[in-house]
């Protein structure tokens, strides 16, 4: 054991980055007696790890009563774990969550009882608002170029402005339009209102002035006339 010490101890003073005769041999590079050498006796003597272990990171949790609903979270009575920094500097300070203690577990039954009242009331107004936007119909007057080209698109946002001066109080979000719409004519977009409750709302868009036909147009047009001229 004295001998392998006296080697390893050798080894390592050649290879040591401090040691600057060092010329051949790279910087921490471990050597050829690396393999053969016990872990222990290389961390007992410094020697270089040629892989280093790897601790892994853990991030504390705790565990909280919901007592309001938390989009993506859950809802009332819900006991769910999250990272304590979540918990601490936002949940608990705005009261939507408290600890779980066993005060706090009685709770959970009346929660989730006012849990039930309020998907329910949700569930009943989603329904109402479609009834009214299976009766509505938008249209969007834009300008136009030559050919009915459009200057600009109908967005969600247009979407939601408009429905909002109807009278619908919708979140913007719940209108599911991905792309904005730059072409004339009929369309439709759909509505979420509900988890359960979807609605198809239609939709037109028409030019606010005259459509002036475009030169591809114009030359298309002639050529037709001219044959219908040449049948005759």
């Amino acid at each position: 054991m004295r001998a392998e010490f006296q080697l390893l101890h050798k080894t390592f003073t050649r290879y040591s980055p401090m040691n600057s005769s060092a010329k051949t041999a790279a910087v921490g590079d471990p050597g050829k007696y690396f393999v053969d050498t016990p872990f222990a006796l290389r961390n007992f003597v410094g020697f270089p790890n040629r892989n280093p272990p790897i601790f892994p990171i853990t991030m504390a949790h705790s565990e909280i009563l919901l007592v309001k609903p938390v989009e993506g979270l859950g809802g009332e009575g819900d006991q769910v774990k999250v990272r304590a920094g979540y918990a601490r500097n936002f949940l608990l300070p705005r009261k939507a969550a408290v600890p779980v203690t066993k005060a706090n577990r009685k709770q959970v039954e009346a929660l989730k009882k006012r849990r039930g009242e309020r998907e329910a009331h949700e569930l009943n107004g989603a329904q109402e608002i479609a009834n009214k936007l299976e009766k509505t119909s938008l249209a969007f007057a834009v300008t136009t170029g030559d050919g009915g080209k459009m200057f600009g698109s109908v967005t969600a946002a247009d979407l939601h402005d408009r429905l909002v001066a109807a009278g619908f109080n919708i979140e913007r979000k719940r209108i599911l339009l991905h792309t904005p719409v730059k072409t004339l004519g009929k369309h439709t977009v759909k509505v979420r209102l509900h988890a359960d409750v979807s609605v198809e709302l239609p939709f037109d868009v028409v030019s606010e002035n005259p459509i002036v036909p475009s030169a591809e147009e114009k030359a298309a047009e002639e050529k037709k006339n001219r044959k219908v001229e040449a049948r005759r």
